[in-house]
């Protein structure tokens, strides 16, 4: 693609003539290529530079491929691997591709599959694109989300702080990732931490680390989140409710950057891009003198704040759709795929869902375990979401008995039209019932086309 950067590929591998050779072949296809002789060497090279592929050999002198890999992915680096041997028994490429090896070829390797095989894992890369209504796991196509898609892109290439504002529910941690993929720091570490789900203490050792006897069953030292995530994004979710001294050490850390653990007696710098999240109005927690105000300003750089799902009711098929796949992923394809009932999918649409996403993707699953015949049906949603505020709603719609349908009286009308973008067909799924009818409805309402 024109304008896009050429890919870098790692090539780790004892044997100097493979090396230079692949080296060459892979230079040849337009990538740019480096070297690395064993393990210890790739190692010094992927904590300077990011790589977009790494091919290594499965058995090396000192640190096995095998094991290389598993520190690898211990430490959070999610660089695509395609693991190369001499030794192409079964249980050798079994064992690599359950540590994390994203695909194993065996030695003499033919140049035409080597190419192939590199394109195909580049191609598989995590790369996001606000496409098809869906960017990097977020879903929808409502301007408000639209705009926090053009957020990502924007930010996410930068070193700015970003602070993530939202309901509960709204899907700030997927966001807090789209941005780390967004960025150079993509093959890094994206280490998340809850804020408001650990003790003060027990979030202090989490975050700075400690060392060996600094406080009663700190028995080892313990390396920090700040010093995991080096070189990644760390995230703060929920960082409103920190308290106010875990602030000033949160403070200083993303200023001086370099956090000193518990019971040291000197710092460490760090390379970390901090994201922060939170529920909470931090203006108001700022001026109730509960959160640091200087903190405020290094933290929301760039914010991004994300709609609640009762602003955005034209994603609301997406998002069930997005969850009906993801169940038929979990069952790994031996459930059916099930799909929602026009009537269903309406009852959702008017509910305002209190709990946001997560809300929507729990009540799917309970509708899914409850649907017979691949249909969810509006009997197979939650009681809250087919009786919201106590009224009742008919099982299947009438088409035509208008008089009985309050859902089709004309600001219900226009609004089905308006959520799908002045589509009839689809505004007449929203309402359930026959185009015709919604046809009929409009004319006698004096809607005009």
């Amino acid at each position: 693609m024109t304008g896009a950067p050429t890919p870098r590929l790692l090539v780790v591998d004892d044997d100097r003539t493979f090396r230079v050779s692949t080296a060459e072949l892979l230079r040849q296809d337009g990538y740019e290529v480096e070297l690395a002789k064993d393990a210890s060497e790739a190692a010094e090279v992927l904590a300077e530079r990011r790589f977009d592929l790494v091919l290594m050999d499965l058995r090396m002198p000192g640190l096995s491929g095998t094991r290389f890999l598993e520190v690898l992915r211990t430490r959070g680096e999610r660089v695509p691997v395609l693991m190369i041997s001499g030794f192409g028994t079964v249980d050798a490429a079994v064992e690599a591709l359950q540590i994390g090896a994203d695909d194993f070829l065996t030695k003499p390797v033919d140049p035409d599959l080597l190419s192939a095989k590199v394109e195909e894992l580049l191609d598989r890369r995590p790369v996001p694109r606000a496409r098809g209504g869906a960017l990097a796991g977020i879903v929808g196509r409502s301007p408000g989300i639209r705009a926090v898609f053009d957020q990502i892109l924007r930010v996410g290439p930068s070193e700015t702080t970003v602070l993530i504002t939202g309901e509960t529910g709204t899907g700030k941690e997927l966001v807090a990732r789209a941005v780390h993929e967004a960025s150079e720091r993509a093959g890094k570490a994206f280490v998340p931490v809850n804020c408001a789900s650990l003790a003060e203490g027990v979030l202090e050792s989490e975050l700075f680390g400690h060392v060996r006897g600094s406080f009663t069953g700190a028995v080892t030292d313990k390396v920090g989140l700040f010093k995991a995530a080096d070189g990644g994004t760390l995230f703060l979710d929920e960082v409103g409710d920190m308290s106010q001294r875990l602030q000033q050490r949160l403070l200083r850390a993303i200023q001086e950057r370099e956090v000193q653990p518990v019971g040291a007696t000197r710092p460490t710098s760090v390379n970390v891009r901090v994201v922060a999240a939170t529920h909470r109005d931090l203006d108001e927690e700022t001026r109730a003198g509960r959160f640091r105000e200087d903190l405020l300003y290094r933290l929301r750089v760039f914010e991004i704040r994300l709609p609640p799902l009762r602003e955005r009711r034209p994603d609301i098929p997406l998002l069930i759709e997005a969850a009906l796949e993801r169940l038929h992923g979990r069952s790994d394809g031996r459930s059916p795929h099930l799909r929602c009932s026009p009537l269903a999918v309406r009852l959702m649409q008017s509910y305002a869902w209190p709990g946001n996403v997560r809300e929507l993707f729990s009540a799917v699953e309970s509708a899914a375990i409850r649907a017979d015949g691949g249909v969810i049906q509006a009997h197979d949603l939650p009681e809250t979401v087919r009786q919201p505020g106590g009224r009742t709603v008919p099982e299947r719609a009438t088409p035509g008995s208008f008089g009985e349908r309050p859902d089709m009286d004309r600001d219900s009308v226009l609004r089905a039209l308006e959520d799908a973008g002045g589509v009839r067909v689809q505004a007449a799924r929203l309402l359930g019932v026959s185009r015709t009818t919604l046809w009929r409805r409009m004319k006698e309402l004096g809607i005009e086309e």
